[in-house]
């Protein structure tokens, strides 16, 4: 992708575009879950949106993994107005399953252990949810069919972005779906604000000459789904080993997504190993809870990285999702955090918009980079810290871990101020949720 971010003249542009320039108040560029989500919470906004794929929709919601999803991820789905279509098509789990290997002593985690203004109350929407990319992602997708003022390109390239003063240039280049040559053109587009939602390599950061501070850990995970002998029961399992933590979603018609964290050679090794071998493993790293397993995906690795952006926002550019940062998966928090910045960055434009102000005006974004920059900080720290202090066989760091179990497990207070943590119900709350009032 070549982009690049100098200023130009737009005449210059206009010379080798093929179609008329298309102005739109912001492009999305990125057509994953955070940034179709994000074109969702504008569908009613009054604003023009555009998003850029650079695949087709198809291959986009094809991909076969599974998120956890906290309950202010669901709320604030609910709040945009999916999430009716995915809610019955997902797992709520209702309780949570934490140990640390073969350590005998397991926290279990229920509703009720949610302290809210110092009384116990149970929350009718469990702990959270389990969701399939593919239905969740198919769910936007459909939702989007009757935004009038929405407009998809894709399959398309990015090749330049050009930041002026008072707008943002966009060069495309696409596949005309409409000619039986399937040609392509390349054309401009206009807008006030671009948001990179394009991944943790995003083009769109780099070229925009934002930098980022984090590191590579020194694990990568082994995700797939498999079908389970015995029912899941709906409880979310967090098993935790000296090589990484393992994590176990559960999914309708008895199915989980496992997440398997591992040294990157350990993580390629079950990869390749020999799947009745692989299974053993599974079931015993999984203590016969779920019986006899069987694979029904490939195993997919991927490695693991910590990444903080130097900025969200700079003028007419905001980032969210991986395109802004990235953690360790233990816990299940990459996805809620971007979901959390499409609340947050939903509200800060639509209050903007509404206001008359400029939504591309890096004092309007700056309001979403002091709300989201921190909070995320907080779940880079913890997920940093819980898979640091997990990993490991010196008898110092054991000793602590299981220290902290069995205080989670008998003291109420800390139990519920980490319950709270893993179900997104702290910091602040977009307010396209209908929350309860957690303090």
């Amino acid at each position: 992708m070549n982009m690049v971010k100098n200023q130009i003249s737009p005449n210059s542009l206009s010379e080798t575009t093929i179609m008329p320039k298309l102005d739109y108040d912001l492009v999305i560029v990125g057509g994953g879950i955070a940034g179709t989500a994000l074109a969702c919470a504008l569908k009613n906004s009054g604003l023009k949106v555009a998003l850029v794929e650079t695949k087709s929709k198809s291959v986009v919601a094809g991909k076969k993994l599974a998120y956890n999803l906290s309950l202010i991820s669901g709320r604030i789905l609910d709040g945009i107005g999916v999430w009716q279509e995915i809610l019955p098509k997902i797992t709520t789990y209702r309780q949570i399953s934490l140990s640390d290997g073969n350590y005998p002593r397991t926290v279990q985690f229920y509703p009720d252990d949610l302290a809210i203004s110092g009384k116990k109350q149970t929350l009718k929407e469990g702990l959270g949810y389990v969701g399939e990319h593919q239905v969740m992602l198919a769910a936007m997708q459909e939702f989007l069919a009757d935004f009038e003022q929405f407009t998809w390109f894709c399959p398309a390239q990015v090749l330049q972005v050009n930041y002026q003063s008072d707008f943002v240039e966009v060069e495309l280049r696409c596949k005309d779906t409409d000619s039986l040559s399937e040609e392509e053109r390349t054309f401009t587009i206009r807008s006030k604000l671009v948001v990179g939602a394009d991944g943790a390599r995003s083009p769109i950061r780099e070229t925009a000459g934002i930098g980022t501070h984090g590191w590579k850990y020194w694990q990568s995970c082994v995700a797939m789904t498999i079908k389970t002998e015995k029912s899941h029961n709906n409880i979310a399992f967090e098993r935790f080993w000296p090589s990484g933590p393992m994590g176990v979603l559960p999914l309708p018609g008895n199915r989980c997504q496992v997440v398997w964290t591992a040294p990157h050679a350990e993580a390629k090794g079950l990869q390749m190993l020999d799947q009745e071998e692989f299974l053993a493993k599974l079931e015993y790293r999984t203590a016969g809870l779920l019986g006899k397993v069987e694979l029904l995906s490939d195993r997919y690795v991927f490695p693991v990285q910590l990444m903080q952006s130097d900025r969200y926002v700079q003028h007419r550019l905001a980032l969210i999702g991986d395109a802004a940062h990235c953690c360790h998966p233990v816990g299940g928090q990459g996805l809620n955090m971007g979901i959390r910045d499409v609340g947050a960055i939903a509200e800060v434009i639509k209050t903007a918009h509404q206001q008359g102000k400029d939504i591309g005006d890096i004092k309007v974004l700056k309001h979403y980079e002091g709300w989201r920059r921190k909070e995320n900080l907080v779940i880079l720290g913890v997920t940093d810290f819980l898979d640091r202090i997990f990993s490991g066989t010196l008898l110092p760091i054991v000793a602590v871990r299981r220290l902290g179990l069995w205080g989670m497990g008998i003291i109420p207070m800390f139990k519920s101020l980490s319950l709270r943590v893993m179900t997104g119900l702290f910091g602040r709350y977009p307010k396209l949720t209908q929350m309860l009032s957690v303090k």
